[in-house]
């Protein structure tokens, strides 16, 4: 259900993309709409936009690198004598949902009850699950996280937010360089007038691609919706209830930190601006949506 973490590790890794991408096309003079006169802002959109898709598919294909080298997930292999029902579980949920490449599976130290899936398409995928959640969650309820997780990778979700990060990407390569170029014009010294509006740049896309994250956690309240209705169908709408009550039961009830984990995570009870950056509908939304669907 961590969507958020696999939100997270891509927007993070994305913004460090895009920052490299910056500092070595300007320390090599890479800026081919730069003329005379000025900023040519066609040739700047276009810039912005090939650097920007392809910083985006960059963090696609290192997406589920990344995810085992930040959470520290350990792959499972399917004979694992402690853990091999769980490979085994996942790989009969992706059967359902028509995957024919089998995901791995693997698990991180957290006591959290979370799960992700993340990877650069559907059959080069990777589904972690925590420990907490797998000491804290019944058999049933486990089942519907499994097929949450799955129906995230069926519905290709990390190559649709790819797209839309792209298309993110260039608008904060653009904006940050207008903006850069404006302000660094006021400076008289040639080379001071460069250091400023290299500086600006890279703070301005580091600024603006949080702003952007607004965009992205929009996108995931929708798709979480999706996956969990997803989850109900590879699985039962009773497991994925199931699994979203006894979310709700100890992130509201149990855990002492649910309030402050409610910003972000699939608790999320936020409100005003913070609801902006929130990843996950609320939880007695969610299940108020399958208690209706049709399966």
């Amino acid at each position: 259900m961590a969507w958020f973490k696999r939100i997270f590790l891509f927007v993070l890794t994305n913004i460090l993309i895009i920052v490299t991408i910056s500092i070595v096309t300007s320390l090599l003079g890479i800026q081919p709409y730069l003329r005379g006169y000025g900023i040519d802002l066609t040739s700047l959109a276009i810039f912005c936009l090939i650097w920007g898709m392809g910083g985006s598919f960059i963090s696609l294909l290192l997406s589920k690198f990344m995810a085992k080298m930040m959470m520290g997930v350990h792959v499972i292999q399917p004979g694992d004598p402690q853990f091999g029902w769980l490979v085994h579980k996942v790989h009969n949920i992706a059967r359902k949902a028509g995957i024919t490449k089998m995901p791995e599976v693997g698990i991180y130290e957290s006591p959290e009850l979370n799960a992700f899936a993340t990877g650069p398409s559907k059959n080069n995928a990777l589904v972690a699950v925590s420990t907490g959640l797998l000491q804290h969650m019944e058999e049933d309820a486990l089942e519907g996280v499994l097929g949450h997780e799955v129906a995230h990778i069926a519905n290709g979700d990390m190559v649709t937010m790819t797209l839309l990060q792209g298309i993110i990407n260039a608008f904060v390569m653009f904006f940050a360089r207008i903006i850069a170029f404006a302000v660094s014009s006021a400076v008289r010294d040639d080379d001071l007038r460069h250091f400023v509006q290299f500086a600006l740049i890279i703070v301005l896309e580091i600024a603006l691609s949080f702003l952007g994250m607004m965009v992205v956690a929009w996108f995931s309240r929708y798709r979480e919706f999706r996956a969990d209705e997803g989850g109900a169908k590879f699985t039962s709408r009773t497991s994925m209830i199931n699994a979203l009550k006894t979310l709700r039961d100890y992130y509201e009830i149990e855990d002492p930190r649910g309030q402050e984990l409610a910003a972000f995570k699939i608790s999320n009870k936020s409100h005003g601006l913070m609801a902006l950056f929130s990843t996950h509908p609320p939880l007695e939304e969610r299940i108020a949506r399958l208690q209706k669907l049709a399966i």
